[in-house]
Protein backbone atom coordinates (compact mmCIF):
# COMPACT_ATOMS: atom_id res chain seq x y z
CA UNK A 1 0.00 0.00 0.00
CA UNK A 2 1.27 3.48 -0.91
CA UNK A 3 2.05 5.58 2.14
CA UNK A 4 -0.36 8.52 2.58
CA UNK A 5 2.62 10.80 3.28
CA UNK A 6 6.19 11.28 2.11
CA UNK A 7 8.86 12.41 4.57
CA UNK A 8 12.36 13.69 3.86
CA UNK A 9 14.95 15.76 5.72
CA UNK A 10 17.07 18.27 3.79
CA UNK A 11 19.37 20.95 5.13
CA UNK A 12 18.01 20.83 8.65
CA UNK A 13 14.38 20.98 7.48
CA UNK A 14 11.86 18.18 7.95
CA UNK A 15 9.58 17.98 4.89
CA UNK A 16 6.25 16.16 5.26
CA UNK A 17 4.00 15.87 2.20
CA UNK A 18 0.44 14.52 2.17
CA UNK A 19 0.48 12.19 -0.82
CA UNK A 20 -3.14 11.65 -1.84
CA UNK A 21 -3.61 14.05 -4.77
CA UNK A 22 -6.23 11.80 -6.37
CA UNK A 23 -8.34 12.31 -3.22
CA UNK A 24 -7.51 16.02 -2.96
CA UNK A 25 -5.27 15.01 -0.05
CA UNK A 26 -8.31 14.12 2.06
CA UNK A 27 -7.42 13.43 5.67
CA UNK A 28 -8.28 9.82 6.40
CA UNK A 29 -7.48 8.56 9.88
CA UNK A 30 -4.52 6.64 8.45
CA UNK A 31 -3.23 9.86 6.89
CA UNK A 32 -3.65 11.80 10.13
CA UNK A 33 -1.91 9.05 12.10
CA UNK A 34 0.96 9.00 9.59
CA UNK A 35 1.39 12.78 9.87
CA UNK A 36 1.45 12.51 13.65
CA UNK A 37 3.97 9.66 13.55
CA UNK A 38 6.30 11.64 11.28
CA UNK A 39 6.38 14.61 13.62
CA UNK A 40 6.73 12.50 16.76
CA UNK A 41 9.59 10.51 15.22
CA UNK A 42 11.51 13.68 14.28
CA UNK A 43 10.95 15.59 17.52
CA UNK A 44 14.30 14.64 19.05
CA UNK A 45 16.44 15.19 15.94
CA UNK A 46 18.83 17.83 17.26
CA UNK A 47 20.05 19.03 13.86
CA UNK A 48 16.60 20.14 12.70
CA UNK A 49 15.70 23.81 12.57
CA UNK A 50 12.10 23.66 11.34
CA UNK A 51 9.52 21.59 9.49
CA UNK A 52 7.47 22.19 6.34
CA UNK A 53 4.11 20.45 5.85
CA UNK A 54 2.54 20.48 2.38
CA UNK A 55 0.36 18.46 0.02
CA UNK A 56 0.96 16.77 -3.31
CA UNK A 57 -0.31 18.38 -6.50
CA UNK A 58 -1.55 21.93 -6.92
CA UNK A 59 -5.28 21.63 -6.16
CA UNK A 60 -5.55 20.91 -2.45
CA UNK A 61 -3.36 21.22 0.60
CA UNK A 62 -5.99 19.09 2.31
CA UNK A 63 -9.66 18.94 1.37
CA UNK A 64 -10.82 17.99 4.86
CA UNK A 65 -11.86 14.64 6.26
CA UNK A 66 -12.25 11.61 4.01
CA UNK A 67 -16.02 11.56 3.41
CA UNK A 68 -16.20 7.88 2.47
CA UNK A 69 -14.44 6.91 5.68
CA UNK A 70 -16.43 9.35 7.79
CA UNK A 71 -19.70 7.95 6.46
CA UNK A 72 -19.19 4.98 8.78
CA UNK A 73 -19.04 7.22 11.87
CA UNK A 74 -22.50 7.09 13.40
CA UNK A 75 -23.72 8.79 16.53
CA UNK A 76 -22.34 11.23 19.05
CA UNK A 77 -20.03 8.82 20.87
CA UNK A 78 -18.36 7.60 17.67
CA UNK A 79 -17.99 11.18 16.46
CA UNK A 80 -16.29 12.23 19.70
CA UNK A 81 -13.95 9.24 19.48
CA UNK A 82 -13.01 10.12 15.90
CA UNK A 83 -12.53 13.80 16.74
CA UNK A 84 -10.37 12.97 19.75
CA UNK A 85 -8.08 10.76 17.66
CA UNK A 86 -7.79 13.39 14.93
CA UNK A 87 -7.22 16.16 17.48
CA UNK A 88 -4.33 14.13 18.93
CA UNK A 89 -2.80 13.86 15.45
CA UNK A 90 -2.96 17.62 14.91
CA UNK A 91 -1.57 18.14 18.41
CA UNK A 92 1.57 16.29 17.31
CA UNK A 93 2.04 18.97 14.65
CA UNK A 94 1.09 21.79 17.01
CA UNK A 95 3.42 20.56 19.77
CA UNK A 96 6.42 19.86 17.54
CA UNK A 97 9.39 21.45 19.34
CA UNK A 98 10.45 23.46 16.28
CA UNK A 99 8.52 25.91 14.08
CA UNK A 100 6.22 24.23 11.54
CA UNK A 101 5.42 25.99 8.25
CA UNK A 102 2.31 24.97 6.31
CA UNK A 103 3.15 25.29 2.61
CA UNK A 104 -0.30 25.59 1.06
CA UNK A 105 0.05 24.17 -2.42
CA UNK A 106 -3.72 24.44 -2.88
CA UNK A 107 -6.93 24.98 -0.98
CA UNK A 108 -7.12 24.24 2.74
CA UNK A 109 -10.79 23.63 3.52
CA UNK A 110 -12.63 22.31 6.56
CA UNK A 111 -10.34 19.87 8.31
CA UNK A 112 -7.60 20.96 5.94
CA UNK A 113 -7.89 24.49 7.30
CA UNK A 114 -7.64 23.05 10.81
CA UNK A 115 -4.43 21.24 9.86
CA UNK A 116 -3.01 24.46 8.41
CA UNK A 117 -3.88 26.28 11.62
CA UNK A 118 -2.13 23.63 13.71
CA UNK A 119 1.10 24.81 12.08
CA UNK A 120 2.89 27.87 13.41
CA UNK A 121 3.01 29.79 10.12
CA UNK A 122 1.52 29.52 6.66
CA UNK A 123 3.01 30.25 3.22
CA UNK A 124 0.58 29.94 0.31
CA UNK A 125 0.69 29.48 -3.43
CA UNK A 126 -0.85 32.35 -5.39
CA UNK A 127 -4.12 30.40 -5.84
CA UNK A 128 -4.35 28.67 -2.44
CA UNK A 129 -7.52 29.57 -0.53
CA UNK A 130 -8.49 28.74 3.05
CA UNK A 131 -11.94 28.27 4.56
CA UNK A 132 -13.63 26.96 7.68
CA UNK A 133 -16.60 25.55 5.76
CA UNK A 134 -17.61 22.81 8.23
CA UNK A 135 -21.02 24.47 8.59
CA UNK A 136 -21.90 23.32 5.06
CA UNK A 137 -22.07 19.80 6.52
CA UNK A 138 -23.98 20.91 9.59
CA UNK A 139 -20.98 20.42 11.88
CA UNK A 140 -18.41 22.49 13.75
CA UNK A 141 -14.63 22.45 13.81
CA UNK A 142 -13.43 19.34 15.60
CA UNK A 143 -9.66 18.99 15.53
CA UNK A 144 -8.52 22.07 17.44
CA UNK A 145 -8.59 24.39 14.44
CA UNK A 146 -11.44 26.47 15.76
CA UNK A 147 -9.47 27.11 18.93
CA UNK A 148 -6.38 28.07 16.91
CA UNK A 149 -8.42 30.38 14.68
CA UNK A 150 -10.03 32.18 17.62
CA UNK A 151 -6.66 32.72 19.26
CA UNK A 152 -4.90 33.93 16.12
CA UNK A 153 -7.41 36.46 14.78
CA UNK A 154 -9.80 36.95 17.70
CA UNK A 155 -13.35 35.71 18.28
CA UNK A 156 -15.16 38.31 16.17
CA UNK A 157 -13.28 37.62 12.94
CA UNK A 158 -13.13 33.88 13.64
CA UNK A 159 -16.90 33.80 14.10
CA UNK A 160 -17.26 35.71 10.85
CA UNK A 161 -15.26 33.10 8.94
CA UNK A 162 -16.97 30.09 10.52
CA UNK A 163 -20.57 31.30 10.56
CA UNK A 164 -20.40 32.74 7.02
CA UNK A 165 -18.37 29.75 5.78
CA UNK A 166 -16.09 32.16 3.94
CA UNK A 167 -13.38 30.86 1.63
CA UNK A 168 -10.62 33.45 1.64
CA UNK A 169 -8.39 34.36 -1.28
CA UNK A 170 -4.66 34.56 -0.55
CA UNK A 171 -4.88 38.36 -0.42
CA UNK A 172 -7.76 38.30 2.06
CA UNK A 173 -6.16 35.56 4.15
CA UNK A 174 -2.96 37.59 4.33
CA UNK A 175 -4.84 40.75 5.32
CA UNK A 176 -6.61 38.85 8.09
CA UNK A 177 -3.33 37.44 9.41
CA UNK A 178 -3.84 33.81 8.40
CA UNK A 179 -1.04 33.74 5.82
CA UNK A 180 2.48 34.88 6.69
CA UNK A 181 3.56 35.01 3.04
CA UNK A 182 2.20 34.21 -0.42
CA UNK A 183 3.81 33.44 -3.74
CA UNK A 184 3.47 36.16 -6.33
CA UNK A 185 1.96 35.33 -9.71
CA UNK A 186 4.65 33.50 -11.66
CA UNK A 187 6.54 32.53 -8.50
CA UNK A 188 6.53 28.90 -7.41
CA UNK A 189 5.41 27.90 -3.96
CA UNK A 190 8.80 26.25 -3.44
CA UNK A 191 10.50 29.56 -4.18
CA UNK A 192 8.21 31.43 -1.81
CA UNK A 193 8.83 28.91 0.95
CA UNK A 194 12.59 29.04 0.47
CA UNK A 195 12.53 32.83 0.57
CA UNK A 196 10.47 32.77 3.77
CA UNK A 197 12.52 30.18 5.63
CA UNK A 198 15.90 31.42 4.37
CA UNK A 199 16.66 33.52 7.48
CA UNK A 200 15.60 30.61 9.71
CA UNK A 201 18.25 28.36 8.21
CA UNK A 202 20.93 30.55 9.77
CA UNK A 203 19.59 30.07 13.29
CA UNK A 204 21.08 27.50 15.64
CA UNK A 205 18.75 24.53 16.24
CA UNK A 206 18.70 25.14 20.00
CA UNK A 207 17.68 28.75 19.43
CA UNK A 208 14.81 27.66 17.19
CA UNK A 209 13.67 25.27 19.90
CA UNK A 210 13.77 28.07 22.45
CA UNK A 211 11.64 30.35 20.28
CA UNK A 212 9.10 27.57 19.70
CA UNK A 213 8.96 26.75 23.40
CA UNK A 214 7.77 30.28 24.17
CA UNK A 215 5.13 30.12 21.44
CA UNK A 216 3.96 26.73 22.66
CA UNK A 217 3.52 28.02 26.18
CA UNK A 218 1.07 30.63 24.93
CA UNK A 219 -0.76 28.19 22.66
CA UNK A 220 -1.25 25.73 25.50
CA UNK A 221 -2.30 28.27 28.12
CA UNK A 222 -5.93 27.65 29.18
CA UNK A 223 -6.50 25.56 26.05
CA UNK A 224 -7.94 22.43 27.66
CA UNK A 225 -11.42 23.86 28.26
CA UNK A 226 -11.70 25.27 24.73
CA UNK A 227 -10.67 21.92 23.24
CA UNK A 228 -13.25 20.16 25.42
CA UNK A 229 -16.02 22.51 24.29
CA UNK A 230 -15.08 22.12 20.64
CA UNK A 231 -15.12 18.31 20.81
CA UNK A 232 -18.35 18.20 22.82
CA UNK A 233 -20.22 20.48 20.42
CA UNK A 234 -18.84 18.65 17.40
CA UNK A 235 -20.29 15.39 18.74
CA UNK A 236 -23.72 16.97 19.19
CA UNK A 237 -23.64 18.50 15.70
CA UNK A 238 -22.47 15.27 14.08
CA UNK A 239 -25.36 13.31 15.60
CA UNK A 240 -27.96 15.92 14.59
CA UNK A 241 -30.23 15.12 11.61
CA UNK A 242 -29.08 18.35 9.91
CA UNK A 243 -25.65 16.77 9.42
CA UNK A 244 -27.09 13.65 7.80
CA UNK A 245 -29.18 15.76 5.44
CA UNK A 246 -26.17 17.90 4.50
CA UNK A 247 -24.03 14.84 3.76
CA UNK A 248 -26.81 13.31 1.64
CA UNK A 249 -27.09 16.52 -0.39
CA UNK A 250 -23.34 16.60 -0.95
CA UNK A 251 -23.10 12.95 -1.94
CA UNK A 252 -26.08 13.25 -4.31
CA UNK A 253 -24.49 16.33 -5.90
CA UNK A 254 -21.23 14.41 -6.32
CA UNK A 255 -22.98 11.47 -7.97
CA UNK A 256 -24.85 13.65 -10.48
CA UNK A 257 -21.99 16.02 -11.34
Amino acid sequence: MTSPIETTTRGGVLHVCINRPEKRNALSMATLDAIAAAFVAAADEQDLRLAVLTGAGDKSFAAGGDLKELASVKGEEAAVTMATQAKAALSAVRNFPLPVIAALNGDALGGGAELAMACDMRVAASHARIGFIQGKLGITSAWGGGVDLMRLIGPARALQLMTRMEVLSPADASEMGLYNATADEGTTLEGAVESFIGPMRGQSPHVMRAFKEMALHLRRNDREEMDRLETYNFGLAWAHPDHDRAVDRLLNKTRTS
